[in-house]
């Protein structure tokens, strides 16, 4: 079970507002961004000309519909400054994106950027709990990645103590959490798996830590997986969001007396659900692709961003602003198995309704004679591992593989393997996917 959080959260007079006091202040600072974006950057000139539209179209929150979407091959086209509306004398920080795909994608702060920032991850971390008394282990990697001192300065805007520690050294991450007492955990949710079983490695009981609640965002995770974080390290597990193209953490954060879905900072982020094969926008509760434009970014205005994550938008639960369903998957991370679609969160989910198994896996998909193969390996629970013989494994296996095919409709091979089998992730985020087939 999680662990009670007693604190009140404390809200922002924005926070409790209502929605036409929310809306006004949207359109009004929507109406900046879309100027000062037309004004400051010739490519965003140039795509607006295109599309028949000017910022003195916009007079209504649905006018945005009428502007040209963004993606990260503006971005890439634009490499590294093009899209910056602010002399680099204003610009005090760069970061980039790791640059798996192509060229790095890469987004700058002003002075004002970085405050806000900083406020609006310090108020994600009030959603979740957090107070200017708790300390924070910051487990996210530091360095051009957003999410170190994303977290970083939060904590600090925040007042509480920041440890940052960054991503690696699990052996390291443990001896700080037994030694320095942190009641925060900050990293990918995959990682506090990693860092649970150390814990579990050493013999350290979840009563025997000061951890109280965990801020976990940077990959897709299932509430299967939440629950299991929750129990292996008594914690209440909550749920960030962000990307580096919109200012980094803290978009967007679950309240943790909700843990219903991250709550979007609308005042600062003006969200859209759309259809990703259409582009037509969406209304509330419909399953989509978020989009994003910024509302206050000074360095890099973002203009109907294709985030490319699936979720819908909901009504807010612990304000007057709207929050978005756990994100299911991405459009651009769907695998094709043989004519079926398939989500990696989708694998997750049927895997851990298996009490044998926890939340280490990876999915591995490959083309045999022009027939797409896809085999599933997953680690059984620690405690099990050198009690279960490998008759036992493959039968869980049959077991989970069976219903793959039943609930998603693609057949499977499931390997069930020991503790420490499959790799795991030490900065960032977990590989949960290899796919071999010819491009």
């Amino acid at each position: 079970m999680a662990r009670v959080t007693h604190h009140a959260v404390e809200r922002e007079p924005i926070e409790t507002a209502s929605r036409d006091e929310l809306q006004a202040l949207q359109l009004q600072r929507l109406q900046w961004s879309l100027r000062h974006a037309y004004d400051n950057v010739p490519h965003y000139r140039e795509k607006f000309e295109q599309a028949g539209v000017h910022p003195g179209d916009l007079r209504t929150l649905s006018d945005l519909g009428k502007f040209p979407f963004s993606t990260k091959a503006d971005l890439r086209e634009t490499y590294p400054y093009g899209l910056f509306a602010v002399p680099m004398r204003d610009v005090v920080r760069v970061h980039a994106s790791s640059g798996t795909t192509g060229r790095p994608t890469v987004v700058g702060y002003t002075r004002a950027d970085i405050a806000m920032w900083g406020a609006v991850m310090a108020r994600s971390m009030r959603a979740a709990g957090v107070t200017a008394d708790d300390i924070i282990l910051n487990s996210y990697g530091y360095g051009l990645f957003t999410g170190g001192l994303g977290a970083h300065y939060g904590g600090e805007t925040l007042g509480a103590a920041v440890i940052p520690m960054s991503g690696g050294q699990t052996e390291k991450q443990v001896q700080l959490i037994r030694e320095f007492g942190p009641t925060v955990l900050m990293c990918t949710p995959s990682y506090s798996l990693t860092i649970a079983d150390e814990l579990a490695r050493q013999g350290v009981g979840k009563s025997a830590t000061a951890l109280r609640v965990g801020i976990f965002g940077a990959e897709p995770w299932t509430n299967e997986m939440r629950r299991e974080i929750e129990d292996r390290l008594g914690i209440d597990a909550v749920d960030v969001y962000g990307l580096s193209e919109v200012i980094g953490p803290g978009v967007a954060c679950e309240y943790v007396q909700c843990k219903d879905g991250p709550h979007i900072w609308e005042d600062h982020f003006y969200p859209e659900v759309i259809d990703p094969d259409t582009g037509a926008v969406l209304p509330d509760g419909a399953d989509g692709e978020l989009v994003f434009t910024s509302l206050t970014k000074e360095a890099l205005p973002i203009i109907r961003y294709r985030t490319r994550d699936l979720t819908r938008l909901m009504p807010g639960t612990g304000g007057c602003m709207r929050r978005m369903v756990k994100i299911t998957g991405r459009s651009d991370d769907m695998l094709i198995i043989r004519g079926v679609n398939v989500f990696p969160t989708q694998i997750e989910e049927v895997l851990l309704k298996n009490p044998n198994l926890c939340a280490q896996y990876q999915i591995q998909v490959s083309r045999e004679d022009h027939l797409d193969e896809m085999d599933v390996y997953v680690e059984v629970k620690p405690e099990l591992s050198e009690h279960t013989s490998s008759r036992q494994r493959e039968a869980i296996g049959r077991e989970v593989a069976h219903h793959i095919k039943a609930l998603i409709g693609v057949s499977t091979k499931v390997h069930v393997v020991e503790t420490d089998k499959i790799e795991r992730t030490l900065v960032g985020k977990a590989r949960r996917v290899i796919d071999r087939r010819p491009k």
